[in-house]
């Protein structure tokens, strides 16, 4: 009697020692299967780069041309951006043309976004008002204009200083123009002289 006894404890207190081996090997493989990867974390980390670098550009507000409505870029998402800044009294004031052209054309591809400045020659010495009165008076424009600001300087708008960080440029005219792919990712800083209809931008939209 008594070595059954023995007998069955022994075989108990193995069945136990198995038993409790097994789940912590088992608990061990699953903790095991919950450490990322370094492949995993390099899609994570790229993943919030892009956020980032999306939040930046679609986090500004600014007010349009009647100096009183914000226009919130977020609306801009998906869609490729051409940032231009924009004067009155230039000898590259006719783009205002192709910009209205490629507006009409390419709207639902690419948003254009106007900014009068003055920091060049003094060309764009006009308010707010005077400025829609000419762009509609003589170009019909429909494109999002926005109130007068800054482009360069000490007083330099703070949307032209994230350009200015992202791009390495910032404008050195009239025109010069900002194309920004649908992330809100600057792609290519083109010059004054560089035509809005021209095949570098709409190269782009293809």
């Amino acid at each position: 009697m008594r070595l059954l006894t023995a007998t069955a404890l022994l075989v108990l207190s193995w069945f136990t020692f198995s038993t409790y081996t097994y789940q912590k090997k088992g608990n061990t493989e699953k903790k095991k299967d919950k450490t990322p990867t370094k492949e995993n974390a390099n899609i994570i980390l790229s993943n919030m780069s892009e956020t980032n670098v999306q939040s930046e550009f679609y986090a500004f507000k600014l007010k349009a041309l009647d100096g009183k409505t914000d226009v919130d870029f977020s609306q801009f998402k998906g869609k490729k951006v051409l940032v231009v800044n924009v004067a009155s009294e230039c000898g590259f004031t006719p783009q205002y043309k192709p910009l209205q052209e490629l507006h009409e054309k390419y709207g639902d591809k690419i948003a254009v976004l106007g900014f009068p400045a003055n920091n060049f020659g003094s060309q764009e010495p006009g308010n707010n008002e005077q400025i829609a009165t000419f762009c509609q008076k003589n170009y019909g424009v429909s494109f999002q204009m926005f109130s007068k600001i800054s482009v360069k300087g000490g007083d330099q708008h703070p949307l032209y200083q994230w350009l200015k960080k992202e791009s390495g440029k910032e404008p050195n005219w009239n025109f010069c123009k900002f194309l920004l792919d649908e992330n809100g990712k600057v792609l290519q800083f083109y010059p004054s002289s560089v035509d809005p209809m021209g095949k570098e931008i709409l190269a782009s939209l293809k």
